[in-house]
């Protein structure tokens, strides 16, 4: 993997740097938002790894800048600011993932790895789906909502994608968290439910149709 690693804390970059070589991979360290925004833009990486708490840029707003510029690289942000709003928030800002300060080198290269597999995945040739009056194409990742378009987060796009696959089916918050984060998240945050809410906002506000069921106990179902 080619990383680009947005971090000023000389030691946890070092750190970061020692461990992803070793294993194999080839590290960028960009020591703030700016230089890290210029040097996305200028080269070509398998996925960036981004502090929140950067200066110049913070990581937050070099998130959003990147995705403004259609540079669609995958995004962990690596933080101390663990909350479950904090978590939200970068995932909303257009990042892939999170990983919470402290953290193990080898949980950081299996989340960067799970990453770039899910960047990989071959598109499907048949990918088309209708349900009441929403359609939601696969492929271009465009969502319609009675025929106007409804703009989802990547995130967002993948929880609706893993509902769709598994249609009248329920689903726990632990399936989910695994199948559209890619990798445990820390079960005491409640960003499942969090995400579930955006997406009945945006496209399951008829009360006489409710096609995101909540299963008390168990989970969720997209029930069509």
């Amino acid at each position: 993997m080619k990383v680009l690693l947005a971090e000023d804390e000389p030691n946890v970059a070092a750190l970061i740097n020692k461990g992803l070589t070793e294993q194999g991979h080839s590290v960028t360290i960009a020591p703030d938002g700016n230089i890290g925004f210029e040097l996305a833009c200028s080269n070509t990486f398998d996925v960036l790894i981004l502090d929140i708490m950067l200066p110049g840029m913070n990581g937050m707003e070099l998130c959003k800048q990147l995705r403004l510029k259609n540079i669609l690289t995958p995004i962990l942000f690596l933080t101390a600011l663990g909350t479950t709003e904090n978590i939200v928030a970068g995932l909303n800002a257009g990042g892939d993932d999170y990983l919470v300060k402290p953290f193990k080198l080898a949980e950081l290269e299996a989340r960067l790895k799970s990453l770039c597999r899910r960047k990989q995945l071959p598109l499907q040739q048949d990918d088309s789906i209708q349900f009441g009056d929403v359609s939601v194409n696969l492929s271009s990742k465009i969502v319609t909502h009675r025929n106007e378009q409804v703009n989802l987060t990547s995130t967002e796009f993948r929880l609706l994608e893993y509902l769709l696959k598994n249609k009248n089916r329920i689903i726990s918050r632990l399936e989910i968290l695994e199948h559209v984060w890619g990798i445990d998240f820390n079960m005491g945050t409640n960003v499942v439910d969090v995400y579930v809410n955006y997406l009945r906002k945006k496209i399951d506000r008829d009360p006489a149709q409710k096609f995101i069921q909540t299963v008390i106990g168990m989970g969720y179902m997209l029930k069509v």
